[in-house]
């Protein structure tokens, strides 16, 4: 197997040679440049599996670099060096397409970390791949608007960018989550789902940071918390909108100091997590109303991923159908029932107003109902004019697809 190389473009010798001396004693081959220039001449003379650059170089910004091998390069992760507390340059550096970043003074704990997870990433799927059909991931559906939601899973997958994902309720936006966990270089990494909404407001501190022994009345032992149960994975913060005002402060901090700290105790933790984060809100208005943070909203919203509502894969509502009848027979041990034409028909034509989770309770109450092994249309009990679509909005991630067109 040949050695895996990296590219370091840096102007500072000093920065350069430790991030030499830290890559080769991870068994990896490296190049250097000081410049962009030079940068530009390696990349075209050879092929490398990370890239690390600074953001500031002599003859040019390192996020133009970044935009070159995405563009140009799109198979190597690149990582953007930041000066320290730069998180704006952060943010938009993953805007850009970096892998991830680390901040100087440089942590070397830190970046061989980031470097472990670049060199995980698996070779691009194909566009529009739909996932195994035994993979509880997968993104069901042929109709245009699933192709494209898998062809932009899968390339967030590629980065540890925070994802914020958005849609109605019911139309599969821990689907997706999951589908971006598995499709990176976090996979084997644990993937902790949690609902925001549901987690009362005085255990909260405790239930993402944790706590010692006897910091509050009940706390009879050691507790790990929500970060620590996802460190070296995904942390998925589903209804994010419902978080109080309190714990935004406090969860902010966690993610960009990257480390935690149980309740009643004196130190901090490092955590290595990525952030995911969903809700059926509005969550740009809920910042206009101050109910939600801005800092914390532009943190989690890095990129913004939708949900396309059912009403606008109508195409897919048949396989949907099938593969929930099928799911239900088996749990049920009894044989899957048939659709009937005009059953199919009208839910077609139907506008599904709770999405995918309002088509599985149709089809069980159905399958419940229905005679002969065989759903007709009155044992639906919908009315397809109750519910009348409303327009799609164009997200951040839509327009990078039409950028790139």
């Amino acid at each position: 197997m040949s050695e895996q190389r990296a590219l370091i473009v840096d102007d500072e010798p000093d920065i350069r040679e430790l991030l030499e001396i830290t890559l080769g004693r991870m068994g990896l081959e490296t190049r250097s440049a000081a410049d962009l220039a030079e940068a530009h001449a390696l990349l075209g003379d050879g092929t490398y599996d990370i890239c690390l650059t600074d953001m500031r170089l002599p003859d040019g910004n390192g996020i133009d670099l970044v935009r070159h091998i995405t563009t140009e390069h799109p198979e190597l992760p690149v990582a953007m060096i930041t000066a320290h507390g730069s998180m704006d340059a952060a943010i938009e550096a993953l805007k850009a397409g970096a892998f991830d970043f680390v901040s100087k003074p440089v942590d070397l704990a830190q970046l061989r970390n980031l470097v472990d997870q670049a060199l995980k990433l698996q070779p691009m799927a194909g566009e529009g791949e739909p996932a195994r059909d035994d993979d509880d991931t997968q993104l069901v559906g042929n109709s245009g608007a699933m192709q494209r939601l898998r062809k932009q899973v899968a390339k967030l997958a590629r980065s540890q960018a925070p994802i914020y994902i958005y849609g109605e309720s019911g139309s599969g936006k821990e689907v997706v989550a999951r589908g971006i966990h598995a499709q990176g270089p976090r996979s084997v990494g644990p993937f902790v789902p949690v609902n925001c909404g549901a987690i009362p407001s005085e255990l909260m501190e405790s239930e993402f940071f944790g706590h010692k022994k006897g910091s509050f009345t009940g706390a009879v032992g050691d507790k790990e918390g929500l970060f620590q149960a996802a460190n070296g994975g995904t942390l998925f913060l589903d209804e994010v909108a419902d978080l109080p005002l309190p714990m935004q402060v406090k969860l902010l901090r966690a993610i960009q100091e990257k480390a935690v700290r149980p309740l009643g105790s004196q130190q901090e933790i490092s955590i290595d997590v990525r952030i995911l984060s969903a809700t059926h809100k509005d969550l740009a208005r809920l910042v206009e109303l101050g109910d939600f943070r801005q800092d914390l909203y532009y943190r989690i919203n890095v990129i913004e991923l939708r949900v396309p509502p059912l009403r606008e894969r109508q195409e897919d509502i048949e396989l949907f159908a099938s593969r929930i009848l099928d799911r239900m027979a088996q749990e049920w041990e009894t044989p899957a029932p048939r659709i009937s034409p005009d059953a199919l028909a009208a839910l077609r034509g139907y506008a599904f107003p709770g999405n995918v989770r309002e088509l599985e309770n149709i089809l069980e109450r159905a399958y419940t109902l229905c005679e002969d092994d065989c759903i007709e249309v009155d044992d639906l009990h919908f009315n397809p004019a109750a519910a009348q679509p409303v327009p799609a909005t164009t997200t951040s991630m839509d327009a990078i697809d039409r950028d790139e067109a």
